[in-house]
């Protein structure tokens, strides 16, 4: 059994985790430790072992989804598909637990200036990219808040600060709270995603909370020893309205080596509820 950061997490808290899983590759990959065949099984026990309540993922091809979701357990649901034009193939899938939480409606969008669009491009990204937006309620405490799931592109500076951006009018366009999680493929704090927390409309749960379970290891280790203060490109960002508890990036392998090139991170959250989720 993998251990835990955040063991028995319960109402009015929620755990949150974002997670890269790193795709499937049919070819032969280096190093050995990437090949989906040896690995799926320390994903397997590592999610089982955590099951947090909310968890976007980012990566997943379709396969591996339905393992994601069979490995957190008959409980948990998801939403999102893929990227491509007939939105099949990698995606970032958001789960979740539909005993503590549901999901009222969402919505799956393209980082481009055409979002409606399905594989649509053109901030400087070459490959599409999307996010999963789903408007939810936590069936415990009634309070009601937006969930964003998405992967900022790995090869484009100018990609990345409009997806920043983006985010950012996505945040000032809402009147509940929010949280989001991302691969955001530059570091937390780089310039170049300074507009996520322009005016202050989000916050980093790792600068935020009270309690951090771990050292700051940069996320993305890549199956080699993580190492302290390499950037933090996966991340948990909330509204300030957004009680943070506790954050933690977890660094040990899963038995002989890790699930994925990256470390997953993790949140403690509480949703404040509004008046009109009373």
């Amino acid at each position: 059994m993998a251990a835990v950061l955040f063991p028995n997490v319960s109402a009015p808290d929620l755990h949150v985790m974002s997670f890269n899983v790193r795709r499937r590759f049919e070819r032969m990959t280096w190093p050995p430790a990437d090949r989906w065949g040896l690995r799926k099984q320390r994903l397997r026990t590592f999610l089982g072992a955590n099951r947090p309540h909310l968890l976007g993922s980012q990566e997943a091809m379709p396969d591996q989804a339905r393992w994601v979701q069979e490995s957190l357990g008959s409980t948990y649901r998801s939403v999102g598909l893929g990227r491509g034009r007939d939105r099949g193939g990698e995606g970032t899938p958001i789960f979740y637990d539909r005993d503590r939480l549901e999901v009222e409606d969402w919505e799956q969008i393209a980082l481009s200036d055409t979002p409606d669009v399905p594989g649509s491009t053109g901030w400087g990204n070459t490959i599409p990219r999307i996010a999963v937006i789903a408007r939810m309620r936590d069936r415990a405490t009634s309070a009601r808040f937006v969930f964003v799931n998405t992967h900022f592109d790995a090869f484009s500076r100018r990609a990345r600060r409009h997806s920043a951006r983006w985010l950012n009018d996505v945040v000032a366009g809402e009147s509940a709270p929010l949280v989001f999680t991302a691969d955001i493929n530059a570091h937390v704090r780089s310039a170049e995603l300074a507009d996520m927390f322009d005016e202050g409309r989000l916050v980093d749960t790792w600068a935020y909370t009270p309690v951090r379970r771990t050292a700051e290891w940069g996320t993305f280790n890549n199956y080699r020893r993580p190492k302290l203060g390499a950037r933090r490109i996966d991340a948990i960002l909330t509204t300030p309205d957004v009680g943070v508890r506790g954050a933690g990036i977890d660094p040990r392998p899963t038995g002989t080596s890790w699930p994925s090139d990256h470390l997953p991170v993790q949140a403690v959250v509480r949703i404040p509820v509004q008046a009109e989720s009373r």
